[in-house]
């Protein structure tokens, strides 16, 4: 679908910028070769910009705008000093991890706790994973910590930050496009060369500022639900942390609920592909290592 859409801009571009052309040179004389070999590569310029939104990112790649995208959110919350917390949620996530649809990243996953009242999580390109304390104090056991951890993989699992820069750079070359065909072809290539700079602030925005759409979301959830059974634990787990949530969300509040939908349709969603059921007890081992590493967060 994303390949055909990008074909369909390089065609637009070879119209638009093709018939801006050929009004200009009609308008100039033929004369002037400069001006009609500038319209010419303008075209071939357009062309390359939109035919980049096409390209596959390496997995070498992920890892390396993922790592750009996590230090620019430390650098609005800073990380939680606590080896301890953060070791024990580093082998949670790696148990879920090796139990997701992607169990191996180019240099693996990695976890880390915000230290921060807010309640948000962000599962960055390539597995790095952070988890903000306020979110880590709406979990009352390890099944639900897991559920979260699982949620974001979820999101590394299914590229969901990567889609927002392909679809991103389609937008922008279809902006620039029109604008190269208003121009009538000269003025605006420049824009062309810069439209697709911005990949660390498309998903940095997508993440922290607007969220992630609700079918994404969605995917993430059932993600979640999915690893967590297949390691043991409850996959009713990220509908209990939900329902913690949703006593909290604030439509238009300062933390998930500006970048996620409502915790109730997403347990409503959840719950027709897993319906609640008894959930076996715990062992008491379980709850023991959960308080000993994060009952101080």
């Amino acid at each position: 679908m994303r390949r055909a859409l990008v074909t369909a801009l390089i065609l637009a571009a070879v119209l638009v910028l093709g018939a801006a052309g050929v009004r200009e040179v009609s308008a100039i004389g033929f004369g002037d070769l400069g001006r009609a070999l500038e319209i010419g590569k303008s075209v071939v310029k357009v062309g390359k910009a939109a035919g980049k939104a096409a390209e596959d990112l390496t997995p070498e790649h992920e890892y390396y705008i993922g790592r750009a995208v996590a230090a620019t959110i430390l650098g609005k919350y800073k990380p939680l000093d606590n080896p301890a917390a953060n070791a024990y949620l580093n082998l949670l996530g790696q148990t879920l991890a090796r139990a997701s649809d992607r169990p191996q990243t180019f240099a693996g996953y990695h976890f880390a706790i915000m230290d921060t009242e807010e309640i948000n999580a962000f599962g960055c390109p390539g597995g790095l994973i952070l988890i903000s304390r306020g979110l880590l104090r709406c979990c009352a056991n390890e099944d639900q910590v897991a559920a979260v951890l699982a949620h974001e993989i979820g999101h590394v699992v299914k590229a969901h930050g990567l889609a927002s820069i392909q679809q991103s750079r389609i937008l922008d070359v279809a902006g620039v496009l029109f604008q190269e065909g208003a121009s009538h072809a000269g003025g605006n290539v420049a824009a062309l060369s810069g439209a697709f700079a911005g990949s660390i602030g498309d998903i940095t925005k997508t993440m922290m500022v607007n969220g992630y759409s609700r079918g994404q979301e969605g995917e993430a959830d059932l993600e979640a639900a999915t690893i967590l059974g297949r390691v043991g634990y409850d996959p009713q787990a990220i509908c209990q942390v939900l329902a913690t949530m949703a006593h909290r969300y604030k439509p238009g509040g300062a933390d998930f609920a500006k970048t996620h939908p409502n915790p109730a349709d997403r347990i409503a969603a959840l719950q027709e592909k897993f319906p609640p059921a008894p959930a076996a007890q715990a062992p008491p081992e379980r709850l023991a290592r959960w308080q000993q590493a994060l009952g101080q967060v």
